[in-house]
């Protein structure tokens, strides 16, 4: 079995496994879903992507399923899609990083990838995350309002704009959190569309 790669490739490994868990895809619809998965602030190139899915059928974690237009007349010039499934070396690969806990599953990315595949989640697991996270985004608080308050006179309106929309945002992420946490902890009912 792989090791879990670390960073950017480590998270995009894991949101791939997470697409593919769901249904076999070509890399045009997995690029697609990983730009919503992760955001548009962090959009995926095909130059990332291929790399990665290349590392991972190298590792047996996925399979190349063949063209997804086979059967259909080949037009001229036109290249086939070759659609990718999760072998059973992906399937555990997936659930190992769906119930793994520490430090590095509060970090942004992570995190952001972590709660798209929540349903699939344990409870116990989700709240253990959103409580970490919820710690992870205190100490931030904590910090910018120190540094806010120790540099206020030597910053322009607009540097000072700036991060009062930090705190501003981090105070937001951390009531979103703990009221997270509370719905978990309720009987861990399913979150709707709500955001922070």
């Amino acid at each position: 079995m792989a090791k879990q790669s670390g960073g950017k490739s480590g998270v995009l490994e894991f949101a791939v496994l997470g697409l593919l868990h769901d249904s076999p895809m070509h890399g045009y619809e997995l690029r697609k879903q990983l730009n919503s998965v992760l955001g548009s602030f962090r959009a995926i190139s095909y130059g990332s992507l291929y790399p990665c899915l290349k590392r991972m059928l190298g590792q047996g974690m996925i399979r190349e399923m063949g063209p997804a237009d086979a059967g259909a007349p080949a037009l001229s010039g036109r290249r086939s899609k070759i659609v990718y499934q999760l072998t059973a070396d992906g399937k555990e690969r997936f659930e190992s990083l769906l119930a793994e806990t520490g430090p590095e599953t509060w970090d942004d990315e992570r995190f952001d990838v972590h709660f798209a595949f929540f349903s699939q989640t344990d409870s116990d697991v989700r709240v253990r995350i959103l409580q970490g996270r919820r710690s992870r985004m205190e100490e931030r608080l904590a910090s910018l309002k120190g540094a806010a308050s120790k540099g206020a006179e030597k910053v322009d309106g607009y540097t000072a704009e700036l991060a009062r929309h930090g705190l501003d945002s981090t105070e937001r992420e951390v009531r979103w959190l703990t009221e997270l946490i509370e719905q978990e902890q309720l009987g861990g009912k399913k979150v709707g569309n709500k955001a922070g």
